[in-house]
């Protein structure tokens, strides 16, 4: 059976916007460190991947030592560490408050997938607690106990690196040919394609002008027949979903590639065969 893995962040539930950026402030409030991100400030900060890296990108040596943390870089992390712990506390509350309801299509998808017997997982590299709060409110605690989770600090190379890809497959025991990812940002598309990973992008507030070339399908969400419907904003492989995205449409996208490979090793097996005659 096909495996189907999620992203959490964006595409479980649009998280950052109304989610990450407020309990990274409230942390920082916290911790008496003078620093507040506004709207745009974070529509930069997501780029990087990592709440923790996040975090550390704001200790300029200036700021550093007006903290008390001395000079040295190598010694911050500590710091950062507890800063996150603290922030991933905040963000979960937030979760399990309902303030984050899930994407549109998302329970509906995982349902289908799970009725039909595809291997479910997520490959986030936030912080674990947090993913496991996002998928739980977002797909149900059934749901979500049919799903491997890969996320937190599995991998020392975050997104766009396909780390955290490459480690869901070899633990999986799943080919890439055999998987599709759902992601919403051109980090999470470019560790995905990188690992070889058929990929549909559903974007997210922070991540709609961003460039998916290599997508199998771009859409604005993955749609429900009650609201709202997907908008189709790229569909190189010509699959045509309708108003809301359906496993169907995943299968379809998975047996074009399957075909496209086929095709490709048959024509490889005839340049062969006509280089020896």
């Amino acid at each position: 059976m096909p495996t189907l893995i999620f992203d959490c962040d964006g595409v479980l539930a649009d998280t950052e916007r109304d989610g990450h950026l407020p309990a990274f402030n409230q942390t920082f409030r916290e911790f008496a460190v003078p620093v507040h991100w506004s709207d745009a400030d974070y529509a930069e900060k997501v780029k990087i991947g990592g709440g923790k890296e996040r975090m550390a990108s704001i200790l300029t040596p200036e700021l550093a030592a007006e903290l008390g943390l001395g000079d040295d870089p190598s010694s911050w992390s500590d710091t950062v560490a507890a800063w996150h712990r603290r922030k991933t506390e905040i963000y979960t509350q937030m979760v399990a408050a309902g303030v984050l309801p899930a994407r549109p299509g998302i329970r509906r998808i995982v349902q289908e997938a799970a009725g039909a017997g595809w291997t479910l997982a997520v490959a986030s590299t936030s912080a674990e607690a947090s993913v496991r709060a996002v998928l739980s409110h977002s797909v149900g605690e059934n749901l979500a106990s049919r799903f491997s989770v890969f996320a937190g600090d599995r991998v020392t190379a975050k997104k766009p690196a396909p780390d955290i890809y490459l480690l869901a497959l070899a633990e999986l025991g799943v080919d890439a040919d055999d998987a599709l990812v759902i992601e919403d940002s051109e980090n999470g598309l470019r560790a995905a394609l990188a690992a070889g990973l058929l990929t549909v992008v559903t974007v997210s507030g922070y991540t709609a002008e961003e460039n998916f070339d290599g997508a199998a399908l771009v859409v604005s969400s993955l749609g429900d027949p009650s609201g709202p419907a997907a908008v189709v904003l790229d569909d190189p492989l010509g699959i045509h979903p309708g108003q809301w995205i359906e496993l169907a449409d995943l299968s379809a996208l998975l047996r074009l590639v399957d075909e496209e490979r086929e095709e490709r090793e048959e024509r490889k097996e005839r340049e062969e065969r006509d280089g020896e005659k």
